[in-house]
């Protein structure tokens, strides 16, 4: 059998999801043909030039980088359909009307060469209805494929088969979903809603339903469903003014009209009040109000009202308590604060507790009906509602037996497989073994391992391969000779634990292991260093602590440097500051795409003191041309640190100088970039990894560089684009960055710009404007410019 390969893919359909689906194909380096219905008047593609225009310049972006745009040939299906016969695969994305998609679909049977992947995005039509009338080729080739928006940051894309679609386009779709695209790819039956919506849109409508039985107001059960209880921050009525309330009545209608035999059937029965909300057209953010309503107060200030379902006005938000939360909040992890919120004697444990019989009962009856495995209705909630765990591993975590006899006396039934398990002796649904992960199959009766175990390394899962850990870290075997070095702090701040375990983990990986990977399962890797703890000493002007604190988290990142064996970082999401300088002394970082990265500590009033700045002199000196001034180089290393740049993605990164071209990468899934920094630590292992030499050879430029970049800071404070700590604090890094206030050129030491790092960062914390700052990043999360 030929390999498949695809080098060009066609988007029937520049919508919402159709335009944004072509930028992440681009995104990972594909030719994008983009058509959609020709304009009438003028320009025949104004509309899908029109579309892909607002795509790019929509927040989030949709692409990793604006480079990313010449990839996408924009045109119309009169015109343009012809086109796709060079094309490896073509994705419809048009209006959710099975006529309309019929008949795009006898265009595309004209062109297509034989062969070529057609599949659909649709949401809510059956993929087999679709497929009728088509020739025997078309069939074979033909599934529905259902990214979820926007595509680039919801990770799940749905497989859905017919009975005719060949096995070898399902297997390949799976797998380049998830190797090329990132995703979480998840088979699916051809039911109606599919697996995430079907679960997602039951569990909306089961808090509807409670909304009126416990007489919940919206601002209350939004305190309950967001973060607290392991879900987005947007909980469920904000999320249903982001997706669109109408396009969520019109899935539980669906699943309604289409799923007879379905025993909670009734919970998709749409209440009077949100009938009422789609009559008077409140839809959400697209109309400018559904739940909520953004609005100008007396002041002029911007304010958010939320509707009352019982009388349909907007009033001012009501800040909810609960002692049930009050108690939950402390408890960091997830799974012991799910018993502690299920607990609650009030009416948030009363909702938690039917929130989650109802969906245990549902989810058991819908094994086999939506999918054999049940696993993938967890994988399909987390990846597509961003669940941080889901719904089976809850009912594990809040004990499958003891739930069942709770919710028998509270009239929920489960399906009789899940009693049948019981009875054989099995308790749990998932289980762990020699850092594999188990599920219980319900055809054999049995565990099975979840396929990509080798590829896709949990850290969690190697808890009984621990070699070490302390209050905040863990070191594990991860098999094949390599260390594992995770920490659990909060946003993964780096402070004294961490740092110790860093130091202890490239010790004992010196000892008798091929090397070391960094990486941690957190929302984020790294938020930077602990600024409280900066702050405390500073306030007490303790500033002999403050230069041991520096002083060690420098050592570390040089201990990483100049380590016997190999250390690679994988890092993910938020890695700030002290997150950003380990990454830039690992032998090799493996980042996952959605990595927001830099040196953002002049934000908060100092330099980069962990040898960030350091790096970026001794980098900025190795990239010096003789084609053009020495102090350009300089300049750019300069400015990203002085503004504080972050990367919007891991390509950025390499932009910024931050990734380096020749040996960092980036792993476009996240779940497997810990299984990729393992391999690269093998790989550099068996190359015969030898530790790297101390550089003494780094060119500063001294005075002449200086004054340069002086002269551009003050022209900066004249033009109001920076404060006058602003100007301090740049003035400190350029000082560092020149090598000091040296008569000419000079080579120096790493230690050499270290020391003058630490300097700068220690005189920078007796700044009252700098704990100005800290202060107000500790209390807000965000930087005050004063």
């Amino acid at each position: 059998m030929n390999k498949r390969i695809i080098k060009k893919i066609a988007i029937l359909g520049s919508g919402v999801m159709g335009s944004r689906i072509a930028c992440h194909f681009a995104g990972i380096g594909l030719q994008v043909l983009l058509l959609d219905i020709a304009s009438a008047e003028g320009d025949k593609n104004k509309i899908v030039n029109d579309a892909l225009s607002a795509a790019i310049k929509s927040n989030p972006s949709p692409v990793y980088n604006k480079d990313v745009i010449k990839k996408i040939k924009t045109g119309n299906f009169t015109d343009n359909m012809k086109d796709i016969a060079d094309c490896d695969w073509v994705i419809e994305v048009v209006v959710e009307r099975l006529d309309i998609k019929q008949s795009i679909f006898a265009e595309v049977e004209k062109y297509r060469k034989p062969g070529t992947l057609i599949t659909s995005n649709t949401s809510g039509i059956p993929i087999h209805l679709m497929a009728e009338g088509r020739n025997d080729d078309f069939k074979k080739h033909f599934c529905g494929t259902h990214f979820f928006n926007p595509p680039r940051y919801l990770r799940l894309l749905e497989i859905i088969p017919t009975k005719y679609t060949d096995p070898e386009v399902i297997d390949f779709l799976l797998n380049y979903g998830d190797l090329f695209l990132g995703k979480k790819t998840v088979l699916c039956k051809d039911t109606p809603a599919f697996i995430a919506n079907r679960i997602g849109v039951y569990g909306i409508m089961l808090i509807f339903n409670l909304v009126d039985k416990l007489q919940l107001s919206i601002d209350e059960v939004d305190a309950l469903t967001g973060a607290i209880s392991g879900r987005p921050k947007s909980a469920t009525f904000r999320t249903a003014d982001v997706v669109g309330i109408d396009i969520l009545v019109k899935v539980a209608k669906g699943v309604y009209e289409n799923c007879p035999t379905d025993e909670a059937k009734d919970t998709f029965n749409i209440p009077s009040w949100l009938n009422k909300i789609v009559e008077n057209k409140w839809l959400g953010d697209k109309t400018k109000q559904g739940f909520f309503k953004k609005t100008k107060n007396a002041s002029g200030e911007t304010e958010i009202l939320t509707l009352d379902l019982k009388t349909l006005e907007y009033k001012p938000r009501v800040r909810s308590k609960f002692a049930t939360i009050e108690t939950a909040k402390p408890i960091d992890d997830l799974k012991i604060r799910l018993k502690a919120l299920c607990a609650g004697q009030d009416k948030a444990g009363e909702f938690y507790r039917q929130f989650h019989y109802g969906l245990f009962s549902y989810i058991s009856h819908r094994i086999p009906e939506i999918s054999d495995e049940l696993y993938r209705l967890d994988d399909a909630m987390m990846a597509g509602f961003g669940w941080e765990i889901g719904a089976f591993e809850t009912w594990d975590t809040l004990g499958v037996s003891k739930t069942i006899a709770l919710m028998k006396a509270a009239d929920y039934k489960v399906a009789a497989w899940v009693e049948e398990m019981l009875a054989s002796g099995i308790s749990s649904f998932y289980k762990v073994e020699n850092g594999k992960r188990l599920y219980y199959d319900v055809s054999s009766k049995n565990y099975k391992a979840v396929p990509g175990g080798e590829a896709f390394i949990v850290m969690k899962n190697f808890e009984n391969a621990t070699v070490w850990k302390n209050s905040s870290c863990r070191t594990y075997h991860l098999g094949d000779d390599v260390l594992g070095l995770e920490w659990y702090t909060k946003m993964g701040t780096i402070g004294g634990d961490v740092l110790e375990g860093i130091q202890k983990s490239i010790s004992l990986a010196e000892e008798k292991y091929k090397g070391l990977v960094i990486a941690n399962e957190g929302g984020n890797f790294s938020a930077g260093a602990n600024l409280g703890m900066i702050f405390m000493l500073a306030i007490e002007q303790d500033f002999d602590e403050i230069d041991m604190a520096i002083r060690l988290f420098q050592n570390t990142t040089m201990r990483t440097r100049y380590s016997a064996v190999p250390v690679v970082v994988a890092p993910h999401s938020l890695t700030l500051g002290g997150g950003c300088e380990l990454s830039l002394h690992a032998d090799k970082v493996i980042a996952a795409a959605e990595t927001y990265t830099g040196l953002v500590e002049v934000g908060v009033g100092v330099i980069p003191g962990g040898g960030g700045t350091k790096e970026f002199v001794l980098r900025a000196a190795d990239e010096m041309h003789h084609d053009e001034p020495e102090t350009i180089t300089l300049l750019n290393r300069f400015i990203t640190i002085a503004t504080a740049k972050a990367s919007t993605s891991a390509y950025e990164a390499f932009d910024l100088g931050i990734y380096r071209k020749d040996r960092d990468a980036v792993s476009i899934n996240q779940g497997r970039r810990i299984g990729e920094a393992k391999k690269a630590v093998i790989e550099l292992y068996d190359e015969g990894y030898v530790t790297p030499v101390q550089r003494s050879d780094i060119k500063v430029l001294g005075r002449s560089a200086l004054g340069a970049l002086y002269a551009g800071i003050n022209g900066m404070w004249r033009g109001n684009y920076a404060t006058e700590h602003d100007v301090v604090v740049t003035k400190k890094l350029a000082y560092v960055m020149c090598g000091g206030d040296l008569t000419e050129q000079s080579l120096v030491s790493e230690q050499y710009l270290l020391d003058l790092e630490r300097q700068a960062f220690l005189s920078l914390c007796g700044e009252k404007k700098t704990l100005e700052r800290i202060q107000a990043v500790l209390k807000t999360g965000k930087p005050v410019r004063n």
